[in-house]
């Protein structure tokens, strides 16, 4: 018999509602010892998917007003019997209402033990079990509907089209094996090696997908560069919501690093607004300068300012050298005033805004399609965790494997050996053949309650 476990599942502190939850064969009996209904019927006689109205005490009275929800096994959300005892929310209401439920006979759950025991009785696999904390941490709505994809089954769907496509190649390198005489060319070398090819381009798209979803969930770091007077601190502030920055007409004023962390669309950017990058004999300013720079080279994503109503100066074209390899957007700002630059020369993605004007929407657009999260539908597959991550990209290795030793013209149970590693890391990946260790490792990162 399974323990009965038990944790507030509301965040502690004042609230509208504070609930305490139960899941466990016994559940509906030891939430009988703390509940009494207005009616005088017991949890225990409930049918599943009702709720009592009613009061929750303990040895010394009553504690508050509550409402008794019932879910009988197996449709419940852990897949056992479940009771969810609400309350006026509050730290000391909640806190004595847990309390007299141990008392009860409930053991205190431990983190994420409720999403285990879903997994455990088959509710959900471990990629979605991982998703449940995708969707409480979630940033933003396309975030949050990745992560509710995940949730019902998208990754592991993705994961299941992988995996027959890395059956089928066992299944015809174990015919092979068994009748090499016969003449089977549907299990040739080449189709084998276009099926693992295949696998490789899935995974590929998984692993890239992953860096994307990663962006929504963590944000970018961003460096404003310019020449001065180009509007980089006017950016800064339109983007900020707030005066971050100082804004004049005098060339210099920004001499050093100006961060702030802002919603843009739906992603979160930790902004830097830098001086304006030009010749100049002050020492300070030059300090800010080469700050400047160094923070261009180390950004996620350059948002390079230039100023519409002027022409193409030399400092712009510096700013253009200071731009690498990594993502970066041409803003094309001040497009309030007659324009005079030629941007031509600037082989970049470009977005034309006035700064000053105050609209961001086209800019917040633009980051999204450069760094790839705009493509991102609730259709994607995204993986939501290192974990999960760290499995796709030892499955990819185990497969580039299998292909490499299929070129060097190895016997086809060489390449079999490195197609059921690379099975048996997909397998990790949903859940289906894991360790303990690697299970207790994911749901120690829940909260209680959870």
């Amino acid at each position: 018999m399974s323990t009965t476990i038990a944790a507030i599942s509301t965040p502690q502190g004042e609230g509208g509602i504070g609930t305490v939850r139960l899941s466990g064969e016994n559940a509906a009996q030891i939430a009988d010892r703390v509940f009494t209904s207005v009616s005088g019927k017991k949890i225990a006689d409930a049918k599943g998917y009702t709720a009592l109205l009613g009061k929750v005490g303990n040895g010394d009275g009553d504690i508050d007003e509550a409402v008794a929800l019932i879910f009988v096994a197996p449709k419940s959300y852990t897949g056992e019997n479940v009771v969810e005892l609400s309350v006026h929310g509050g730290a000391t209401v909640t806190r004595l209402l847990l309390r007299a439920v141990l008392d009860a006979g409930a053991v205190p759950a431990g983190a994420g033990e409720f999403t285990r025991r879903a997994y455990e009785n088959g509710k959900l696999d471990l990629a979605a079990a991982e998703s449940v904390m995708s969707i409480i941490s979630a940033q933003g709505g396309q975030d949050l509907r990745l992560a509710l994809a995940a949730k019902t089954g998208r990754i592991s769907s993705e994961i299941a089209k992988i995996r027959e496509k890395l059956l089928a190649v066992d299944a015809g390198m174990s015919v092979f094996a068994d009748y090499p005489d016969e003449d089977l060319p549907e299990f040739d070398p080449e189709t084998i090696r276009e099926s693992l090819s295949l696998v490789v381009d899935s995974l590929d798209t998984l692993l890239k997908n992953y860096d994307k979803g990663k962006i929504l969930r963590e944000g970018l770091s961003v460096a404003i560069i310019g020449a001065p007077n180009v509007g980089k601190s006017t950016l800064m502030n339109l983007l900020s919501g707030d005066n971050r920055s100082i804004v004049t007409p005098i060339a210099g004023t920004t001499r050093d690093i100006i961060e702030e962390s802002v919603r843009v669309g739906d992603l979160t950017l930790r902004l830097a607004d830098t001086a304006g990058v030009r010749e100049t004999g002050d020492a300070v300013e030059e300090i800010g300068v080469t700050l400047a720079c160094e923070r261009a080279k180390s950004a996620e994503l350059i948002l390079a300012v230039f100023d519409s109503s002027r022409e193409m100066s030399e400092d712009d074209r510096k700013i253009l050298a200071l731009i690498g390899e990594g993502p970066a957007i041409a803003v094309i700002n001040k497009t309030d005033l007659p324009q005079k630059l030629d941007d031509r020369e600037i082989a970049l993605e470009k977005v034309y805004i006035s700064a000053k004007k105050g609209d961001d929407s086209a800019l917040a657009a633009k980051i999204a399609e450069v760094v790839g999260t705009a493509e991102l539908g609730a259709d994607r597959a995204v993986l939501q965790s290192e974990r999960q991550r760290a499995c796709a990209y030892r499955a990819r290795q185990s497969v580039l494997e299998a292909l490499d030793t299929l070129d060097s013209g190895y016997t086809l149970d060489a390449v079999g050996i490195c197609a059921d590693e690379a099975l048996s890391a997909l397998l990790e990946l949903t859940g289906e053949r894991v360790t303990d260790a690697v299970a207790d490792e994911v749901f120690s990162r829940f909260c209680v309650g959870k």
